[in-house]
């Protein structure tokens, strides 16, 4: 599910971390193109069983955020998404995980993608965190940003016309 044919929806990219690496399943993984490939999450995100597991991208500068997309692992264990929460803001007290809530994920089916509406959401960073003792996966993670709502044709900016847009 690419939201590049909207005019109005960019995909976003920049530098990702997570609170911890199992193995060789570094954070930058779920941003790297590829959803799914042969072998047990072999281009996915996997941090530690720790307590609170995040991942944040550090989109480098501040966005309205229109769109996220996350894509769940193929091979096992779909719930451990569940509850997860998406956030978006500027800071980066407890590693970002205050930031507001752009949704919680109820459930992502094996291998599935999902997306999450994140109307005037704005921020430099996009944090997806699982409150609890648990796992953190991620194999796909698109960010797309928009435009503040409503925007529309009657909007005005204080001191030009509508005319000079």
């Amino acid at each position: 599910m690419e939201l590049d044919h909207f005019p109005d929806s960019v995909k976003l990219s920049g530098h990702a971390v997570q609170s911890s690496v199992l193995e060789y399943y570094r954070a930058d993984r779920a941003v790297d193109g590829i959803k799914h490939a042969p072998g047990p999450a072999s281009f996915c995100t996997h941090t530690n069983s720790e307590t609170n597991p995040w991942w944040r991208l550090d989109l480098l500068d501040n966005y309205y955020i229109r769109t996220v997309i996350i894509t769940n692992r193929a091979d096992c264990c779909p719930e451990r998404l569940d509850g997860a929460e998406i956030r978006i803001g500027n800071s980066l007290e407890n590693n970002g995980n205050n930031n507001p809530i752009c949704a919680v994920i109820a459930s992502i089916p094996i291998g599935a993608s999902h997306s999450y509406s994140c109307p005037d959401m704005e921020g430099r960073y996009m944090n997806i965190v699982v409150p609890g003792n648990r796992y953190l996966t991620l194999c796909e993670v698109e960010v797309y940003r928009g435009f503040p709502e409503p925007f529309t044709e009657k909007a005005t900016l204080p001191g030009v016309p509508v005319a000079q847009w």
